[in-house]
């Protein structure tokens, strides 16, 4: 049914449906939201635009305004280049749940003629009352998703401190089923973490380690996820994949939690959330220690993080190397040698 703000002007030009979701699992499990946004586009031609397009490449994508949505700056780009008569959605918090975002398109469309439609009405920028309730929502849609966001941590946070959280275990662990961590029962899988402990300390390091595994032909267990399933593969050694079992203080009986951190910097006038940078050990969110039977005492863990900090490349020259720097020639020769005898 034809709206009195919608005029034969707004008509003329093309309607656009924008449709969102925050991420994959609402993709994959929330489908009847998925399906009403869709249904903006059968509503937009019965009021009677021609022209309807369905920009929906932002599926998946937060609305936070921390990371890109490719769908969104089409939406943007259409509305400035003034051929876009209204933008349906189904809320405003499916448009942006940040300001930014919101009061930026709000002011393209009012400075086009563009109107905004949702279930509840219609809204023309350009009119005082309008813009009112159009800040208000995109205000509402923003402090909603920070007092979820933050309902949120304060609730995974006080089960991580108990030691309760649940989270991915590398190889050689598993949860049981009264939430604890234990060792994998398979042996083999086992037997594989034990040996690259013992290598370690036979070798002295992590890249010795790593082709030490290469050359006796030997794979690995790797963990794999789809969705909540998880299952062990077995593999030829990654280097990476040596490394984060000997910096893992999981196997040396300690729960740990919040080893990777996110950091928010400013790319092109947006602000970009990036993920998986490392946390050194005095910052870990929780650390428990002694929570579970471990592959090393923690005493041997701390050692063997000393020993791979001095390994590091690049690292002051006085400090003790393997294989590698230092004042000495073959000094890390020298000292397995010394140790040995």
């Amino acid at each position: 049914m034809m709206h009195v703000k919608i005029t034969a002007e707004h008509l003329a030009r093309s309607a656009i449906v924008y449709v969102r979701q925050s991420t994959m699992s609402q993709v994959l499990g929330n489908l009847e939201s998925q399906k009403r946004q869709y249904q903006m586009a059968e509503a937009a031609r019965d009021t009677g635009f021609a022209e309807v397009r369905v920009i929906d490449e932002d599926l998946g994508r937060s609305g936070s305004g921390q990371i890109a949505r490719p769908g969104f700056q089409r939406l943007v780009a259409e509305v400035c280049a003034g051929t876009v008569g209204a933008v349906y959605c189904i809320e405003a918090s499916r448009l942006a749940r940040n300001g930014r975002d919101w009061h930026h398109l709000i002011d393209l469309c009012a400075l086009t003629g563009a109107l905004v439609v949702d279930p509840e009405g219609v809204y023309d920028p350009r009119l005082m009352n309008d813009r009112l309730l159009l800040g208000l929502k995109g205000t509402m849609s923003e402090y909603e998703l920070s007092l979820l966001r933050q309902r949120g941590l304060a609730a995974r946070d006080a089960k991580a401190r108990r030691g309760e959280l649940r989270f991915t275990l590398p190889p050689g662990f598993c949860w049981s089923e009264d939430d604890r961590i234990e060792m994998d029962p398979d042996e083999r899988v086992q037997q594989a973490i034990r040996l690259i402990f013992a290598k370690f300390r036979e070798l002295g390091s992590g890249r010795q380690v790593f082709l030490w595994l290469r050359a006796a032909d030997l794979h690995l267990p790797v963990v794999l996820r789809n969705g909540a399933l998880r299952k062990i593969a077995w593999r030829k050694p990654a280097y990476h994949s040596v490394m984060q079992v000997l910096h893992s203080p999981i196997y040396a009986g300690a729960y740990a939690f919040g080893r990777t951190g996110n950091r928010t910097g400013v790319v092109d006038g947006q602000a970009r959330k990036t993920s998986g940078h490392h946390r050194a050990l005095e910052d870990l969110s929780v650390l428990i220690k002694d929570n579970h039977e471990g592959y090393l005492d923690w005493r041997a863990y701390e050692e063997n993080c000393r020993m791979l900090e001095e390994n590091a490349h690049m690292q002051k020259r006085t400090a003790r190397k393997s294989g590698r720097g230092g004042q000495a020639l073959l000094s890390g020769m020298a000292r397995l040698r010394a140790a040995a005898g």
